[in-house]
């Protein structure tokens, strides 16, 4: 229900599921009558509209955070190779959990309550990945895990290139295990500097001595904002983690609520073109921006 940018592993789960047992699957046609359709959604209506219209079919069956946190996958269907003909744009990627849940308990995630305040690992690489070139990991918190170090090195001796997506806990970083991160082979690193109140500074500046990834592009760090931080403090974290060579990227929370200059912000820091054109935030003017594109797809 989210949309197509971004594949949906519980579906793709479940369609590996249903395939195994000799079943008939494909997306949903509002034309058509069916004996079950699943509806997967990730976000709440503050990201994504559900679904307005009729659905024809015998059974229903909702399920993910946008739905709430009551349906969960079977065992059987959670430990599933994914099936990722589902999503054939995507082909040659894998995605997955090695560890689940979170020991931080922040008040603007959901993982704590839905997946425990302790990370446990849940699975081997070889439950999701079969030689793709890629591998985005969803992990919430990988570096909480005990067993941090087996599952890095699984990343590590698979050889596929290895996006972080959702955050590692920059807090957590040791030499050691940044000496684990070094041999995987890196797309992308994701850190989180959500609370203005926390300096993190000292950790980030810890990671970039001891990383061999010095590519501020492969460096990103997401700066949630619209809770609890004011406009200056949201500056302060962009512009210190910029000195310090990493790749701010702006989380706006419940961005309905957020004001007009937080938004600014973010289409500001989130367009690196513009983001490396112009330094200033003070010097960013929107609505000229607009019309200078405007102008150039003319003359093209």
């Amino acid at each position: 229900m989210d949309s197509h940018n971004f594949p949906n592993l519980c579906l793709m789960k479940l369609s590996a599921y249903h395939k195994a047992r000799g079943d008939t699957l494909e997306w949903y046609d509002g034309r058509k009558h069916y004996d079950l359709v699943y509806m997967s959604r990730v976000f709440t209506d503050s990201y994504s509209k559900d679904y307005s219209g009729t659905i024809h079919a015998d059974c229903i069956i909702r399920g993910g955070t946008g739905y709430g946190l009551h349906n969960r996958l079977p065992e059987e269907v959670e430990h599933i190779y994914p099936d990722y003909a589902l999503y054939p744009k995507f082909e040659g990627t894998a995605y997955g959990f090695l560890s689940r849940g979170c020991p931080r308990g922040c008040g603007f995630c959901i993982v704590g309550e839905k997946e425990g305040r302790r990370t446990v690992a849940v699975a081997d690489l070889a439950e999701f990945w079969r030689g793709e070139k890629e591998i985005k990991l969803l992990d919430a918190n990988l570096l909480a895990c005990p067993d941090w170090e087996r599952l890095l090195q699984q990343l590590a001796q698979s050889g596929a290139m290895v996006d972080f997506t959702q955050g590692l806990d920059v807090r957590l970083i040791t030499p050691e295990k940044v000496e684990m991160l070094n041999k995987v082979k890196t797309k992308m690193l994701h850190f989180a500097w959500d609370n203005p109140e926390d300096d993190l500074t000292g950790y980030f500046k810890r990671f970039s001595e001891l990383t061999t990834v010095k590519d501020y592009r492969k460096r990103r760090v997401y700066v949630l904002t619209n809770y609890n931080s004011s406009h200056e403090q949201d500056l302060y974290r962009i512009y210190t983690l910029q000195d310090m060579g990493f790749d701010p990227y702006v989380m706006v929370y419940e961005k309905p609520t957020a004001p007009p200059v937080t938004r600014k912000l973010q289409r500001w820091v989130n367009n690196k073109w513009l983001f490396r054109a112009v330094l200033d935030f003070n010097d960013f003017d929107p609505t000229g921006w607009e019309k200078r594109k405007k102008q150039k797809a003319r003359n093209l």
